[in-house]
């Protein structure tokens, strides 16, 4: 087959090589993370496992030190949502969602009561109140509401402060810190030695493009605009510039008849790598799927894609998900949608599933 042709089973099967789940690597946490551009943060269990499930020996903690050491930073960034991105690509992704500047629209200015002019001090006033380190979200509204131009915010802070939030979020002020007796602390961004702030947007919009597309090639403009454009906010206009830009950084492709992406540098090692059969146990909106979307039909079946979109853990065949797994004290449940594969597989990754949550685990009979 010519390099600029290869199959479904070709392309998933070396994006799960590029995502490093096939071989599984020995990355660090921080550097699984950067390989996937940012990881879902909404608890450090599921997060856990999924970059444990890219690791040959997973390091239980490792996260948590990750994220205490400024290797990883917890933030909002794609549709409002936690993740943990390296400090790095946290200054490309933040860069991006803060350009579209919300904060400015008359909805938020009307609710908020801010105007353009009032978030500078806004900004600062967060960053002061921060200074001495994390603070709760309610310690961190009291006292900024102490403020007689900031009084308006109490009902806000008393209410729902996280969308207020995430504009601080966004624009580099603040981030998640280390939980304090079960509740969620936020701190000073340039608390970490490792931060070097917001990247110019011009730079920012090429670099997360190129990152994308190394990860979850080959890929289109349109899961581009998903991932940059639903997820940050960015304009198209802005993305086609930005695609057009990296010129031969990109190289055509056609998989099965559909156009799309790759890096230039990986279009040979596209076009030779074989399709697999390896089985993987995923957790729930791992980015194997949230990447290109679920409704994307080469890796979610468009039948299947409500139960995964709710937040069912994944069973991965080749590539595609082919089931849902549920863990019931030390049993793992595996429901398939189709033909089940070989038991010894999905029993080897039960015990690799079993060493990333440090538990023993056995997989359940099949149920007739």
């Amino acid at each position: 087959m010519p390099p600029d042709r290869v199959t479904w089973p070709q392309a998933l099967a070396w994006r799960m090589r590029r995502q490093l789940l096939d071989p599984v690597g020995d990355a660090s946490a921080a550097d699984v993370v950067r390989t996937l551009g940012a990881v879902p943060a909404q608890t450090d269990a599921t997060t856990e496992l999924a970059i444990g499930a890219r690791q040959r020996s997973p390091r239980p903690g490792e996260l948590v030190h990750a994220i205490a050491e400024g290797a990883l930073v917890r933030t909002f960034a794609f549709r409002g949502a936690v993740h943990v991105a390296t400090p790095e690509d946290a200054g490309v992704y933040l860069a991006l969602r803060a350009s579209s500047r919300m904060w400015e629209l008359p909805s938020w200015r009307t609710y908020y009561g801010l105007a353009p002019s009032d978030w500078p001090a806004f900004r600062q006033a967060a960053r002061d109140a921060l200074a001495d380190g994390p603070l709760t979200p309610t310690a961190l509204g009291a006292t900024l509401t102490a403020e007689p131009a900031f009084h308006h915010l109490e009902t806000v802070f008393a209410d729902n402060p996280w969308s207020l939030l995430k504009a601080l979020a966004w624009q580099g002020d603040l981030c998640f810190g280390p939980s304090r007796d079960g509740q969620a602390t936020l701190q000073r961004l340039d608390a970490n030695p490792r931060w070097a702030g917001l990247v110019d947007v011009d730079d920012a919009g090429p670099r997360a493009v190129e990152s994308y597309v190394r990860a979850y090639g080959p890929t289109t403009p349109a899961h581009l605009q998903y991932w940059l454009g639903e997820g940050l906010g960015v304009r198209r206009g802005h993305l086609r510039t930005w695609i057009t830009g990296l010129g031969d950084r990109l190289a055509a492709v056609e998989v099965e008849g559909e156009p799309a992406l790759v890096l230039r540098e990986d279009l040979e090692e596209v076009a030779a790598a074989r399709p697999t059969t390896a089985v993987r146990l995923l957790p729930r909106y791992d980015q194997w799927v949230l990447g290109p979307g679920t409704a994307d039909p080469h890796v979610v079946p468009p039948t299947e894609r409500a139960a995964i979109s709710r937040g069912a853990n994944i069973a991965v065949v080749g590539g595609v998900v082919r089931g849902t797994w549920s863990q019931t004290g030390d049993e793992v449940q595996v429901t398939w949608f189709d033909a089940e594969p070989a038991r010894a597989q999905v029993e080897d990754e039960v015990e690799r599933l079993a060493t990333t949550l440090a538990t023993p685990l056995r997989l359940a009979a099949t149920p007739r």
